[in-house]
């Protein structure tokens, strides 16, 4: 009995394979194209999963969200990609010809999760207690002094005239100038922006102004 059993069983199921294999070898051969889109930009998709269901044939999308592979008619067609919801397409049993073309859209799937805060202290007690015990370095107030010392290191060497070193160059580029002038007409210094800056300075310092000759 047992044995009968068993025989009817494998029967059974090598009848109902002979039958799959049968409606699927009827079922035409197409080659299966498209491209994979963004609903939002509607920019391609590059690397998405195209995978028909219940089988293991299937492609992926290259850089320009393109694929091409073959499928059978009334297939079942799964398109995943990480941050995309999963979407599906039945390939219509009643094609003519032996190509079909797609765009499928998928739609970004956002999951936002709670803020999460973490901190170094296991409870309020221990933040409170570091907090009260925390010593301030003086690394910054140090810092501070010594950003004011610049400046005012800065401020005073601006006031200070110039050295010997200074004034002995600035008589050695004017000997220069005038030997390079030597025998011809002097040079203009309409066009010369230190000259302009020096006048400029001379003038607002009051060099220009008439002394009072009371005085």
């Amino acid at each position: 009995m047992f044995r009968q059993a068993t025989l009817l069983i494998i029967l059974l199921f090598l009848l109902a394979c002979n039958a799959d294999a049968q409606s699927t070898e009827k079922r035409p051969l197409i080659q299966f194209s498209g491209v994979v889109v963004s609903s939002d930009s509607l920019k391609p998709v590059p690397f998405a999963s195209v995978m028909i269901r219940n089988a293991s044939r299937g492609t992926i999308t290259d850089f320009y969200g393109f694929f091409s592979f073959v499928a059978m008619q009334g297939d079942t067609v799964d398109f995943n990609y990480i941050g995309f919801k999963p979407e599906y397409y039945v390939i219509p049993d009643s094609l003519k010809d032996n190509r079909y073309s797609l765009i499928q859209v998928l739609t970004r799937d956002t999951i936002l999760l709670k803020e999460a805060i973490i901190y170094p202290w296991p409870s309020r007690e221990e933040f409170k207690r570091a907090f009260l015990e925390l010593e301030i370095p003086d690394d910054d107030y140090r810092r501070a002094q010594r950003n004011i010392e610049l400046a005012q290191t800065r401020e005073v060497q601006e006031s200070v005239p110039y050295d010997g070193s200074i004034n002995f160059k600035f008589s050695q580029q004017q000997r220069s100038q005038r030997l390079y002038n030597s025998g011809m007409y002097y040079s203009t210094n309409l066009f010369n922006p230190l000259a302009w800056a020096a006048f400029i300075k001379a003038w607002q310092e009051g060099a220009f102004k008439q002394k009072d000759k009371s005085k």
